[in-house]
């Protein structure tokens, strides 16, 4: 019982700690009680808020080891505090922590070369690691670039082409900063996510007002279309996947959207050979 009410204390205290403004949400009306709600943890933990109130309340429930890592992001716990919680809620030490692999292998690089589709590797603060001839015909060629101008969300947010349509790009917009909360939320290095939100707010108005909202995004996926002069426009459904055993990776594949998309992109795949 002392170990369920010293957990329910500790999360209590940690969240109260915490303001909407540090997890990146809007301040809104004032508060009767300093730090975050629970169901504003809970949604950035990616977690239902019966469950998160139940587990802050000490009652017996059983969260997952990611789910408990999760929590710790969002809370923004030290290593100290994070062994602290793994001792209250498992009785045991947390895992030891993994650091970005920033290092594209061998095999995921040729098994993008492989693909007759754009792909891509970008880490976990968006900055592209990896991509195969398609992404360098098709979109840009990151190869001249240094890796400070490969941030794939700067690249998107700040990129004058893709403001030629101004309620598609407003679109593209909410739909980019919604999922960049989500990864901030997440992340093991907040300092990161922090330098590029700083230069974002001085940027990009656009910016400003989607990271005002309190929209989340969990999932990188949509539609978007290309323009290939000589070829035509592409439709592409674009994804990612966690490379597995590289922590942080996530590999962008971009499949035609339709027939005559796939025809465009094979003459596309005939120029790059």
């Amino acid at each position: 019982m002392a170990r369920s009410e010293e957990l329910s204390r500790f999360l209590k205290s940690v969240r109260a700690r915490l303001s909407p403004a540090d997890v990146g949400l809007p301040v809104g009306e004032r508060r009767r009680t300093k730090g975050l709600r629970r169901e504003e943890v809970a949604a950035l933990a990616g977690m239902s808020v019966t469950w998160y109130t139940w587990f802050e309340q000490g009652r017996d429930v059983q969260l997952s080891v990611p789910m408990i890592e999760r929590l710790g992001r969002t809370l923004r716990l030290d290593s100290n505090e994070r062994e602290f919680l793994f001792a209250l809620a498992q009785h045991r030490p947390p895992p030891l922590e993994t650091q970005t692999d920033e290092d594209i292998r061998p095999a995921t690089q040729h098994m993008m070369d492989s693909l007759s589709i754009p792909a891509l590797v970008i880490i976990e603060d968006w900055t592209v690691i990896g991509w195969n001839a398609l992404v360098a015909r098709a979109f840009r060629d990151y190869g001249p670039l240094p890796r400070s101008e490969r941030n794939l969300f700067k690249i998107l947010m700040l990129d004058d082409r893709y403001r030629t349509d101004s309620a598609h790009f407003r679109e593209m917009a909410h739909r980019l900063v919604a999922r960049f909360k989500w990864d901030y939320s997440r992340t093991s290095k907040p300092e990161i996510f922090d330098e590029i939100i700083t230069e974002m707010m001085e940027k990009s108005e656009l910016f400003r007002e989607c990271w005002r909202e309190s929209e989340i995004l969990p999932y990188f996926e949509h539609v978007n279309t290309a323009l290939m002069p000589g070829v035509g426009d592409i439709g592409f459904w674009h994804s990612s996947y966690v490379v597995e055993g590289a922590p942080g990776q996530r590999l962008l594949l971009f499949a035609p959207l339709d027939k005559a998309s796939a025809d465009h992109l094979a003459q596309l795949a005939e120029s790059v050979r």
